[in-house]
């Protein structure tokens, strides 16, 4: 259901530049407020009050910041995942037809990836190695990991200018320095057949977000003796959504991500900073608050990361076999609108539930997740409302984008199916 919003050419020059003086304070704050939410967010986590809005705020010292080891074990891990990146196992897929007509070829072998991983990891804990000092290690982790988000966005953004016109981003090739650095010039960077933007996706973020749960569990366990039920529901959910990704990390090609964004700081920070930093904060807070959990909450909170988990796989699976072959036995019975363009709308099924019932899927796990946190503080909390927020706005992008797109039909399939993410709500 991802759309392309049509050019609008009826706008005053006035309201052009209104428009790009905000691109351009947007671009120019969210580099700087961005990364250094994630070190608040990190050192409130890791203080015994654990609020948001305490004050002062409990910010670390300098020297807290840096450590030698933190940017070998950066560089280190970026060059492990690459390794596995460059290795010929798992098949190639062709991504869709770019502007010039070529496809792009993608190796799909990051379940592989995880996998190796993952048996590094347990000789890594049968050597003795100590995984939980990525407790101790977690900011001067993130301050590198801003850092090579930076000097990646600053590198493509200058490789940008020898690629050719149709290899660059329809959205971020504006001639606006600071809203092209933001947004990223060039749609598909690469080195030889290395692609940079499809790598940092799913790879070095995501499988180190659960790298860093790990530690966060081996801390737990240097501290107290055994993990706790709710450090283990935590790491087992995030772990399954992880997993999902890459097992499924074909279905990243049809992504706006990959065919629409150019690669800036906005991804290259989201990938290799945001996500393995802010997405498992909670694990994190239940190594300085330990929360105890009775068998029957732990149950419920079980049911709805798998009612949240089966939402969000179900109806991406189906979306996924419409788009590749609407005649394929498991859609082909499912009612569908017509459309100007010659496309068909999905308005049944999964889809005729709701409008976005992937993103419903993904707002109950997300409250999962934070549930084995308890409720006395709202810190655990923070993936969720961020992702509510960032839901709700990519929701109205979409609609934006679909109604100019397809026009009545769109209209048409908003009337049979009236509710956008959450059935009788919203």
């Amino acid at each position: 259901m991802h759309c392309k919003m049509k050019p609008e050419h009826t706008l005053s020059p006035l309201v052009w530049k209104a428009l790009g003086a905000v691109s351009s304070a947007r671009a120019t704050c969210i580099p700087v407020f961005l990364p250094l939410t994630v070190l608040y967010l990190l050192s409130v986590c890791r203080s015994p009050a654990a609020s948001v809005l305490q004050w002062p705020p409990p910010l670390p010292p300098t020297a807290h910041l840096w450590d030698p080891l933190a940017a070998v074990l950066i560089v280190g891990w970026i060059t492990l995942q690459s390794f596995l990146y460059l290795l010929p196992i798992g098949k190639v897929s062709e991504g869709l037809v770019l502007r010039d007509g070529s496809r792009l070829k993608y190796p799909i072998n990051g379940f592989h990836a995880l996998s190796i991983t993952a048996v590094l990891l347990l000789v890594c804990l049968w050597l003795g190695m100590p995984l939980g000092y990525l407790f101790e290690l977690i900011l001067p982790l993130a301050v590198c990991a801003i850092g090579v988000s930076y000097l990646l966005s600053m590198y493509l953004y200058i490789c940008s200018f020898w690629a050719p016109q149709h290899a660059l981003s329809l959205g971020g090739n504006t001639g606006n320095p600071l809203y092209d650095f933001f947004m990223g010039r060039e749609l598909n960077p690469r080195i030889g057949d290395f692609d940079l933007k499809y790598f940092c996706e799913l790879r070095p973020g995501l499988i180190g977000w659960v790298v860093i749960n790990l530690g966060m569990l081996m801390k737990e366990v240097e501290l107290r003796g055994s993990p706790s039920l709710a450090m283990l529901l935590v790491n087992g959910f995030q772990l399954l959504y992880v997993t999902d990704a890459l097992w499924n990390e074909e279905a990243v090609l049809t992504t706006m991500d990959i065919v629409h964004d150019g690669f800036g700081f906005m991804l290259a920070f989201g990938d290799l900073a945001w996500v393995p930093f802010t997405y498992g904060l909670q694990a994190m807070f239940l190594v300085v608050h330990p929360q105890s959990l009775s068998t029957l909450e732990a149950a419920g909170i079980i049911l709805l990361n798998g009612i949240g988990y089966y939402i969000f796989r179900k109806s991406n699976s189906q979306k996924n076999q419409f788009r590749r072959d609407p005649t394929h036995k498991s859609v082909s019975h499912l009612e569908t609108i017509a459309t100007a363009t010659g496309k068909r709308l999905l308005a049944s099924g999964w889809w005729g539930f709701v409008r976005h019932p992937n993103y419903l899927g993904d707002l109950l796990m997300a409250l999962a997740w934070s549930l084995p946190c308890g409720m006395l503080h709202i810190l655990p909390y923070f993936y969720v409302i961020y992702f509510t927020i960032l839901l709700i706005h990519r929701e109205a992008r979409d609609e934006k984008q679909c109604r100019a797109k397809y026009g009545l039909a769109w209209d048409t399939y908003c009337r049979r199916v009236p509710y956008r993410i959450i059935p009788y709500i919203y």
